[in-house]
C-alpha cells in the first residue's frame, strides 16, 4: 500500500517539496526522506484514503527538521534554483506567462501562504487532509488559504512583477 502510494505520488511530492525548498535537489532529498521513512515506518499503518496526506506530512516535518537544523547551524538555506532538466517552449503563450507569473509571485509571499496554497489548490487536497498534514482545525485552514490568495494576488497586482527583457523577436 505504501510503496503504490509512493509510486503514485512521486511527481507530486516531489513538487511539492520543490515549493518548500526552491532548490531541486533539496526537493529530491526530501522526496528520498519521505520515502525512507514511509517505508521504513513499524507503526500501525495509516488508513487507505490517509496515506497520500500522511507522505505529503512526512515531507513536510522533514523540511522543517531541515530548516531548523540549518537554522540553528546559522546557515541560511540555499535558495537558489538548480536547472531541473525540464524543457520550456519560448513561444508567446498567455498560459506560460500566467504561470511564470504565478510561480514568481509565489516566492514573494510568506512561506506558510505559499504551504497553503500547495496543499490546496496546487496538490489538490481537501481542506480536511490539509488539516490532518498541518495539524490545524478545519478552519483554520479555510482561513489561511483566504489570506493566502490575496496575498499571493497583492503581490500580482502590484506589478512588482517585471517581464524579463529580452532582445529576440519573437515569430509570429
Amino acid at each position: 500500500m505504501i510503496e503504490e502510494a509512493l509510486r503514485t505520488n512521486w511527481k507530486s511530492l516531489f513538487s511539492y517539496a520543490l515549493r518548500l525548498t526552491d532548490n531541486s535537489d533539496t526537493a529530491a532529498d526530501l522526496v528520498q526522506s519521505c520515502a525512507l521513512k514511509a517505508l521504513g515506518h513499524r507503526g500501525p499503518q495509516p488508513r487507505p484514503e490517509a496515506v497520500r496526506a500522511w507522505l505529503f506530512k512526512i515531507v513536510r516535518n522533514a523540511w522543517i527538521d531541515n530548516y531548523r537544523r540549518d537554522h540553528h547551524r546559522g546557515e541560511e538555506a540555499d535558495s537558489g534554483s538548480a536547472p531541473d532538466g525540464r524543457g520550456f517552449d519560448h513561444r508567446y503563450d498567455d498560459g506560460i506567462i500566467a504561470e511564470i507569473t504565478v510561480r514568481q509571485a509565489l516566492k514573494q509571499i510568506a512561506p506558510a501562504h505559499r504551504e497553503i496554497i500547495e496543499l490546496v489548490d496546487l496538490a489538490g487536497f481537501r481542506y480536511g487532509e490539509v488539516a490532518s498534514i498541518l495539524g490545524v482545525p478545519q478552519g483554520t485552514i479555510m482561513s489561511r488559504l483566504s489570506r493566502a490568495r490575496q496575498a499571493l494576488l497583492a503581490v500580482i497586482e502590484r506589478e512588482n512583477l517585471r517581464p524579463i527583457e529580452t532582445r529576440r523577436r519573437h515569430a509570429q
